[in-house]
């Protein structure tokens, strides 16, 4: 369980916590009680999210369970800053869609006194580092990894399987497009679907 940071306030630096794991593991929802619990202790609080992220309202970040908050969609990482002026916490949302330079920005941010709380996933749907939340990781003060559970084997799940065909990086969707897999049933998925790729591939060469 994480437990808030005390404010020393002799020490004016803030610091960065970073919420990670695969689809469907409460992240998000997680983001939003740390940032309900700073609102009710009379905080400035500012949530951002990125302009890509449309799947729910554009001014909310919202769970999987529902649970919301509103937030501001901002295109890039740049415009943070200028519109978290005065916070006590700052709270981002989807982090891994957000280009390399929102690692500088979070630290700049902490340096200046300010709480911020980061949440993406570690992952992208092929199991690899996904942008520059492994730099956000390695900066923050405190990292919660938190675990979906596995739809195949009921384990924890830590990776994020895309169902659908589709192969770019960054494809947004829900229980219809990606599953939380463990370890072993990741493995077991992606060796199939290269399997598969390669069977394709013999019978285009052949007819």
């Amino acid at each position: 369980m994480f437990l808030e940071n005390t404010v020393n306030q002799n020490e004016q630096f803030g610091w960065i916590e970073v919420i990670c794991g695969s689809m469907f593991s409460g992240k998000t929802e997680e983001l939003i009680r740390r940032l309900k619990r700073a609102q009710f202790a009379k905080q400035k609080i500012e949530i951002f999210k990125p302009s890509i992220d449309n799947r729910y309202e554009d001014d909310l970040v919202t769970s999987h369970d529902q649970n919301k908050i509103r937030s501001t969609p901002v295109p890039a990482a740049a415009n943070i800053p200028i519109l978290a002026s005065e916070c006590d916490v700052v709270g981002i949302d989807e982090a891994q869609f957000f280009d390399s330079e929102i690692v500088q920005i979070c630290n700049d941010l902490a340096n200046q006194g300010i709480r911020v709380i980061v949440a993406g996933l570690d992952m992208d749907f092929k199991g690899n580092p996904f942008g520059p939340m492994p730099a956000l990781m390695a900066t923050a003060e405190y990292v919660t990894k938190v675990h979906a559970v596995c739809t195949q084997t009921g384990n924890l799940a830590q990776y994020s399987h895309r169902i659908s065909q589709d192969d770019d990086l960054v494809v947004l969707g829900e229980r219809e497009v990606y599953e939380p897999l463990s370890r072993a049933a990741f493995y077991k998925a992606r060796k199939e679907e290269s399997l598969q790729k390669n069977r394709k591939g013999k019978s285009k060469k052949n007819s």
